[in-house]
């Protein structure tokens, strides 16, 4: 997601500086510029890349567009790119990865953000696909929307992005995490698109039922969901993206660490919290989490093998 962002709001005209850990992601950039593909058109950008942001010096807004368990690190990174008026917009999936990093960025920086309806994937270093383009909404961390918002707000709208602004983050982060646990899970576990849980009525039992829990959960929290029927909210949000493939499925098939904690997982913490429980969810946590240990045992097993022959 960091890749489409950078790569549409530099294609609007705007200065942008891409940092990645990814090594080769940043090379490829370095090289050949960043490609973006998808629902906006299929282009390449020519952008700065890093791996250190002490090598791109202060800015006028940082989008930390990691992982929910990265965000905090990142945003303990970001020193080097703040300047006076610098602003901080954090977008991630689930609940609590803005919390952390309001722990290293003050409160009068910090916007919080929300996509919704993209789907996007590493489709090879330096080369992002995205398969949605919904809606991008914008908030800021601490009080109603204001002159800041809506100007930040206006260069995403200019770089082609579908935006509105909110006096409520904690009601657009809730909104989004409905949404995510109806799918996200469910994926993982069968493998399948958005469309694949769609179609197949016990993937949309479970889905179903994890997005209902999310909403009562929500609602004893005391955050204003008007949200009349559940399924029909759920199902209109996944109709638009069948194809995608949500991100925790993407990383349990590249091996890597998913962000269920945050998704799945944040309903029944926050559920145990108000005395709602939550069970649905907490069991689609403990199968994702069981299935990414295992494919990492399967992964070292394999690799072990390899060795052994070799």
């Amino acid at each position: 997601m960091g890749s489409v962002y950078a790569g549409l709001l530099a294609s609007a005209g705007n200065a942008v500086s891409v940092v990645d850990l990814d090594e080769a992601h940043v090379a490829a950039i370095q090289a050949h510029g960043l490609r973006v593909s998808g629902v906006s058109g299929d282009r390449i950008v020519v952008v700065d890349a890093a791996s250190d942001p002490a090598e791109v010096g202060e800015v006028d807004l940082v989008v930390i567009a990691t992982k929910s368990m990265d965000a905090g690190a990142a945003a303990r990174s970001i020193t080097p790119l703040l300047g006076t008026d610098t602003t901080v917009l954090t977008i991630q999936n689930g609940l609590g990865a803005a919390d952390e990093v309001a722990e290293s960025v003050a409160a009068d920086r910090l916007m919080v953000g929300v996509a919704g309806g993209f789907g996007a994937s590493i489709a090879a270093p330096g080369h992002a696909h995205h398969y949605g383009m919904e809606l991008v909404r914008l908030g800021e961390r601490s009080g109603p929307a204001n002159e800041r918002t809506e100007r930040i707000a206006g260069a995403w709208r200019a770089a082609g992005f579908p935006v509105r602004t909110y006096d409520d983050v904690e009601r657009l982060q809730w909104e989004k995490l409905i949404c995510n646990v109806c799918y996200a899970g469910i994926c993982g576990l069968l493998e399948v698109t958005i469309g694949g849980v769609l179609d197949n009525p016990d993937a949309w039992d479970v889905g179903s039922r994890c997005a209902q829990e999310a909403l009562d959960v929500g609602r004893a929290c005391g955050v204003q969901l008007e949200i009349e029927d559940c399924e029909s909210y759920v199902r209109e949000y996944g109709l638009a993206i069948s194809d995608a493939r949500p991100s925790v499925l993407l990383d349990l098939l590249a091996g890597r660490r998913c962000e269920v904690e945050w998704i799945h997982g944040s309903v029944p913490r926050k559920g145990a919290d108000v005395g709602v429980p939550a069970p649905t969810n907490a069991l689609v946590t403990s199968l994702v989490l069981a299935k990414q240990a295992a494919a990492r045992t399967l992964s070292r097993s394999a690799s072990a093998s390899r060795r052994t022959e070799a």
